[in-house]
């Protein structure tokens, strides 16, 4: 059985570039079939209604929607469309808490990710070059601290229910640091200890990039508070590198490749060949 899956971005978090990416890694799945439509940074009614239908219209069995703060117009009324007629799951940042009363209401299932912080966008600052560079370094908090191993693994999940013909159950998570660094596959304390402190000043970037977009009215000051909240999210990705080469300096690190029907192998050691998760 093929898996449908539709992905709705609209504007754009860390997570979003590769999500759709992390199910497939190297394109040989032939259990699932991916489209993903997107609005660009566009985030408003129209542009949400456009990218619902061109979803429905590709008759998915799992909808994935992704979008900052997802208590907005356009991103509440794409997953409410969606929600509708298909399996749905939203995955937005920390302002999305205040929402998840309301996606619980419509059926639907959230991944709420507390380090996906906020971009520190003022014009005296942001610019096309820094915008990629600060989605680099949060990509590598993600990927490191164990946040995208929490949606892929909760995503696979579904789509094995889903081929099972179970009643699935979605996901209503809060991605925090406790829960993050418990998928992250981490086994040396250093590197745990890193990973944990790159989560945690990841997550305080939009204090002050929200102080800096949002308050501050001086531009002087929320030019120099919107530098300091990308100096951070900078050194929180040097701290995820850290833990990482820490887990490959003992060969340790952990490697969960997909099969071409979708189910997962493991790995530990570089030179191994990856085998079935079953008692891992």
């Amino acid at each position: 059985m093929v898996t449908r899956i539709g992905f709705g971005k609209l504007g754009n978090i860390g997570c979003a570039p590769l999500i759709e990416f992390l199910l497939d890694e190297r394109a040989e799945r032939d259990d699932i079939d991916v489209r993903t439509i997107g609005s660009g940074a566009k985030m408003g009614l129209e542009q949400a209604s456009e990218v619902a239908q061109a979803i429905l219209d590709f008759k998915p069995d799992l909808a994935v929607v992704t979008s900052p703060n997802c208590t907005l117009p356009g991103p509440t009324r794409l997953r409410e469309l969606l929600s509708r007629q298909t399996l749905t799951i939203v995955i937005s940042d920390s302002p999305a808490k205040k929402a998840t009363l309301d996606i619980e209401k419509i059926g639907a299932g959230y991944l709420i990710v507390e380090a996906d912080s906020m971009i520190g966008a003022r014009r005296e600052y942001l610019d096309p070059l820094e915008m990629a560079l600060f989605n680099a370094d949060i990509l590598k908090v993600l990927s490191v601290t164990g946040v995208l191993n929490v949606i892929w693994q909760e995503l696979d999940r579904l789509i094995q229910s889903v081929q099972k013909k179970e009643n699935p159950t979605l996901p209503r998570i809060v991605i925090d640091k406790e829960k993050a660094i418990e998928r992250s596959q981490l086994n040396n304390p250093y590197a745990i200890a890193k990973a944990l402190a790159a989560h945690e000043i990841a997550r305080r970037v939009s204090d002050l990039t929200f102080e800096a977009c949002f308050i501050v009215k001086d531009w002087e000051r929320y030019t120099r508070l919107a530098s300091a909240a990308h100096e951070m999210m900078r050194d929180a990705a040097r701290l995820a590198e850290e833990a990482r080469e820490i887990e490959k300096s003992q060969d340790s690190v952990v490697r969960t490749p997909h099969q071409k029907d979708g189910q997962m192998l493991f790995k530990q050691k570089l030179i191994e060949k990856p085998e079935k998760t079953e008692g891992k």
